[in-house]
C-alpha cells in the first residue's frame, strides 16, 4: 500500500510543479462517477491547487449521476481547495442534436457529441480561471486501444494517469480511499443512454486488454488459448482502427520552401 500511496504523492507534485512553472492557477477535472475521473480528480485535490471539479450530466444514468456527486462531496469533506459545479448540459445537447436531424448522425456519433460538449464546458471553465483541463484517461484507453473520444474526453491539457493501466488505477484508487462503490463499479464511458459499461462495448474486461497490450508490447512466446487469441484480435484491430487517435496529426511538410521563389 505505501508504494501506492508514494506513487500519488509524485503524481500530485508533478501536476503541483506543472501548474507552477506555467503560471496555472486552476486544475479543471471533469467527474463522470468512474473510476478514472475519481483518482485523477482526488489526485488534483491533493496538490493543494484550486481545483474545479464538473458534473456535466446528459440523459444521464442516475446511478452515474449519484456516485459522481457523492464523489465530488468526499473531495470537498476532505480539501478545501475543492470547487464543484453540477451543469446540467442535456438541453444543449438536445438543441444541438435537432439543428443536426437532417444529417443521419449514427449512435456512435451521437455518443462522441456528448463527449465534445463536455470538452468544451471543460475548457470554458478552464479559459475563466487561469486553469487546464486534466485528463482522466489511462493507459490502455489512450495508448493501447484508442477508448476514447477525439477532442472530447481527449481534449486535454496534461495527462497524470495515463501511464498507469486500468489495474494500477484501481490499486491508486484503493491508496487514496475513493469511496467503495466507485471502486466496485463496472467501467462505463457514461455516453450511451442504455448505460452500456465498457466491456459490453469492446468485448473484453480491462485486465484481459491489459494483458494483450503487455504480450503485444512484449511477447512471452507463449500459446495462446482461444479466449486469448479473440482478446488479441480486439486489441490489434482497435490499436489499428483508433491508431489515428494515439498519433500527432499529419502535417505536410514542404521541403521545397528553400527552391521556391517569392512569385
Amino acid at each position: 500500500m505505501q508504494e501506492w500511496h508514494s506513487l500519488g504523492n509524485k503524481i500530485s507534485n508533478w501536476l503541483k510543479e506543472y501548474a507552477e512553472k506555467n503560471q496555472i492557477n486552476t486544475l479543471v477535472v471533469g467527474v463522470s462517477g468512474g473510476i478514472d475521473s475519481a483518482v485523477t480528480s482526488t489526485l488534483c485535490a491533493k496538490t493543494g491547487l484550486n481545483t474545479i471539479v464538473l458534473n456535466m450530466p446528459i440523459h444521464q444514468n442516475n446511478s452515474q449521476f449519484d456516485l459522481s456527486n457523492r464523489h465530488i462531496e468526499w473531495l470537498k469533506s476532505k480539501w478545501g481547495n475543492v470547487e464543484s459545479h453540477l451543469i446540467d448540459l442535456t438541453k444543449t445537447y438536445d438543441n444541438l442534436i435537432n439543428d443536426l436531424e437532417n444529417q443521419n448522425l449514427s449512435n456512435l456519433v451521437l455518443a462522441n457529441t456528448r463527449a465534445r460538449i463536455r470538452m468544451a464546458t471543460l475548457y470554458a471553465i478552464a479559459g475563466s480561471n487561469n486553469g487546464i483541463v486534466v485528463g482522466t484517461g489511462n493507459k490502455v484507453e489512450d495508448f493501447g486501444v484508442g477508448f476514447f473520444t477525439k477532442y472530447g474526453d481527449g481534449g486535454v491539457d496534461i495527462s497524470p494517469i495515463a501511464d498507469l493501466y486500468k489495474s494500477e488505477v484501481y490499486s491508486l484508487a484503493n491508496s487514496l480511499d475513493v469511496i467503495q462503490e466507485i471502486q466496485d463499479a463496472a467501467p462505463t464511458d457514461g455516453l450511451w443512454e442504455d448505460g452500456r459499461t465498457d466491456e459490453e462495448q469492446i468485448g473484453a474486461t480491462y485486465d484481459e486488454l491489459e494483458w494483450a497490450m503487455r504480450e503485444h508490447e512484449k511477447p512471452t512466446g507463449e500459446i495462446l488459448n482461444e479466449r486469448q487469441k479473440t482478446v488479441m484480435g480486439i486489441f490489434l484491430k482497435l490499436n489499428t482502427l483508433n491508431s489515428h487517435k494515439m498519433k500527432p496529426i499529419p502535417v505536410f511538410i514542404n521541403k521545397d520552401r528553400a527552391t521556391m521563389g517569392d512569385d
